[in-house]
């Protein structure tokens, strides 16, 4: 079968023929009609990922959408080893399979599972959102942040507030139901821009924050942790929500003054903090989220002959789905 080849650790994959999977007791076979190319993919193939298993030759791709071979249109997730989703056919656990709604089309539904994914568990898992809280995206411009804000609404959240460096697309976010935008220009060029961030995060957070919803970590969660510390009223809780590193900086300094000072709860979501199981029904509860909250999700279907020269493209906007006849 034709396949995207990782052939050792670190390499990028190639096009060609792999051999095909052979069913087993609980795997099936799906023939995969659509992959979305994702972070989490690209790290667990160059085996640095802590869920990596390191095996190679090997198919890359930890989830795509497919039809059994008893005719159901499904999406799945975490392929067996070497049998990724980006061929095709892919080897799967029967469990590891949800049925796609008749109104999802194959290519949306491979897009949105990993950010709907994300944003579901953090928003319903991680911070538990009640109707009329109000939620903070921080890196809102973002696939995965752009869901949150859409799903943020339709979960009940009272008021959205949407950051991120991007300005216009900011102010776009108001059509999909961010409340406020909050724009800020970080770094060494930016000598200032993390105290006029603050003082702008401070101005909003004083009227009330339940939920930070993050994708970036770095500078910008350090300013929003440091702005609840100051401006939230004494021993109201904040619940932050740790997704994504998008900002690329693993670590952070954080003043523990801004803790002991905060009522504060830091949490992390995602693969091991949450329960395998929670993550499935995230994804089923997004796809069927889809028409009723009109959610949104740019995208862009490239063969998967394609995979050599796409590979390094950045999984964001619009999202890249391999299509595979």
């Amino acid at each position: 079968m034709k396949a995207a080849i990782i052939t050792a650790a670190g390499q990028p994959p190639v096009y060609g023929d792999f051999q095909e999977p052979i069913a087993s007791e609980g795997k099936i076979i799906v023939r995969v009609s659509a992959s979305a190319l994702s972070h989490l993919s690209k790290s667990r193939s160059s085996g640095l990922h802590y869920s990596s298993e390191g095996v190679f030759p090997s198919v890359p791709g930890v989830d795509g959408v497919g039809r059994t071979t008893d005719g159901r249109r499904v999406y799945f997730v975490l392929p067996e080893s070497p049998f990724g989703a980006l061929a095709e056919k892919s080897l799967v656990s029967l469990r590891q399979c949800i049925v796609l709604p008749d109104s999802l089309d194959d290519i949306t539904a491979a897009a949105i599972a990993n950010p709907g994914m994300s944003a579901w568990a953090a928003l319903r898992e991680r911070a538990v959102l009640q109707p009329g809280e109000t939620v903070l995206v921080n890196g809102a411009t973002g696939t995965a942040g752009r869901i949150a804000v859409q799903l943020a609404k339709y979960l009940g959240a009272g008021k959205v507030i949407a950051t991120g460096r991007n300005e216009r697309e900011l102010k776009e976010l108001s059509s999909l139901g961010a409340d406020v935008s909050i724009p800020f220009a970080l770094g060494a060029d930016f000598p200032s821009g993390s105290e006029q961030f603050e003082k702008l995060l401070m101005e909003e957070l004083a009227k009330g924050i339940d939920v930070v919803v993050d994708y970036l970590w770095g500078e910008s969660a350090r300013t929003i942790i440091v702005a609840i510390a100051k401006a939230v009223e004494d021993a109201r809780p904040v619940r932050f929500v740790q997704v994504g590193t998008a900002s690329m900086e693993e670590t952070i300094p954080l003043s523990g003054a801004a803790l002991r000072s905060s009522a504060i709860q830091l949490m992390g979501s995602g693969l091991k903090s949450v329960p395998y199981i929670k993550l499935l029904e995230a994804i089923r509860n997004v796809f069927e989220a889809v028409e009723p909250a009109g959610l949104l999700i740019a995208t862009k279907a490239v063969p998967l002959a394609l995979i050599e020269e796409t590979w390094e493209n950045s999984p964001g906007k619009p999202r890249l789905v391999y299509a595979i006849p």
